[in-house]
């Protein structure tokens, strides 16, 4: 039984339908991430979840328990919102035992359970402080803490980490899934960031204007993305437009308009015929002076132009009527030895060549 299940949900705004028929399932203690564009649905969904917008059909269900027309405060979920939302007029204490108030706990269950959470969050000894005299950081901590001491089912997430800069945002990453692993509480966490889905997700739903694009762990999504639009919002990818000439073993060649082959391995053990769209990540490409004798793919271009990211180099390589980014880690001397305008090589093995359908999204 899953402790979350959405069974053919759709949410309508008048003509606009937010949320298209989607069904799936959440496991106990899964640490789960709705990813997608901004207007794909994701927020409608964990609202639907948290019953702050009813469907236009479709069931929710909670530790199978239809809970579909129940109001938020009949439901085992808490909400950890973007905002934060907390109470600046009263202490950090007073803002997690609120809802243990709310839910008549005892005084001594109130404070035992208020300095639990208070220190499961590394905030010990900031009781008496207002969320004034809090960093964004911490802020975002007695938040996660104010919705954990309630113990609920399901903790709901809305892009909790979007106002926070950089490097914080990066240590609460950390945190989050550092605590959500040690009380094993089931977690649906919204976010328009690969990055951060990628780093925290047990398994992540690919959502794109209101439907399921995919569903899977990080690893699947990144590596066996299943549409143009997946491989594309997960990371970046190159793609070259191509049509199956044969098929050899487990190994499709590819013929593109640029006059050259491409060898892919057929994923999933699917048959490609027609034409197709040749996907190629950035960083699986390699750059070379002279054509290199592998058994490799080798397609020649003209280097445009190459970008300092710190750690990497994005080098621009003209390709036919294409521009192909191709990501080197290396020391800032090793960008001296291509120069603009240079015809270089790119070397690709087969197995990082991605086939998807010519006509998808």
């Amino acid at each position: 039984m899953f402790d979350v299940e959405l069974i053919r949900l759709t949410k309508c705004f008048r003509d606009v339908v937010a949320v298209d028929d989607i069904s799936l399932g959440i496991n106990r203690g899964e640490f789960f991430f709705l990813l997608g564009p901004s207007g794909c649905g994701k927020t409608t969904s964990l609202r639907i979840i948290g019953g702050l917008d009813s469907p236009t059909a479709g069931v929710v269900k909670i530790k199978g328990e239809d809970v579909t027309n129940k109001p938020p405060e009949a439901r085992d979920t808490a909400t950890v919102f973007q905002s934060w939302a907390l109470f600046p007029h009263k202490t950090i204490f007073e803002n997690l035992a609120f809802g243990l108030k709310m839910r008549k706990k005892s005084r001594k269950e109130i404070n035992e359970k208020t300095h639990a959470y208070l220190e499961l969050v590394n905030l010990a000894g900031f009781e008496n402080r207002y969320p004034a005299q809090l960093s964004g950081g911490q802020k975002q901590r007695v938040a996660l803490a104010r919705a954990l001491v309630v113990e609920p089912a399901v903790l709901l997430l809305d892009e909790p980490l979007s106002a926070l800069d950089l490097k914080l945002r990066q240590q609460m990453r950390f945190e989050i899934k550092r605590i959500q692993k040690n009380i094993n509480v089931t977690t649906i966490f919204v976010t328009h960031d690969q990055t951060e889905a990628l780093a925290m997700a047990d398994r992540i739903v690919i959502m794109n204007e209101g439907r399921i694009e995919q569903i899977g762990t990080p690893h699947d999504i990144y590596y066996n993305p299943k549409s143009k639009f997946t491989s594309d919002f997960i990371g970046e990818t190159n793609f070259l437009d191509g049509s199956v000439k044969c098929l050899q073993a487990d190994e499709v060649i590819v013929d593109l308009p640029e006059g050259c082959q491409v060898r892919a391995l057929a994923a999933n053990g699917t048959l490609p015929s027609g034409e197709v769209l040749i996907g190629i990540r950035p960083e699986h490409i390699v750059l070379r002076h002279q054509k290199p004798q592998s058994a490799n793919n080798v397609l020649e271009g003209r280097l445009i132009d190459v970008t300092f990211m710190g750690a990497t180099r994005r080098f621009h390589i003209e390709f036919g009527q294409k521009m192909i980014a191709v990501d080197g880690v290396g020391l800032a001397e090793h960008d001296r030895q291509y120069c603009q305008g240079e015809n270089i090589y790119l070397e690709i093995e087969p197995r990082n060549c991605l086939i998807l359908p010519a006509g998808s999204k």
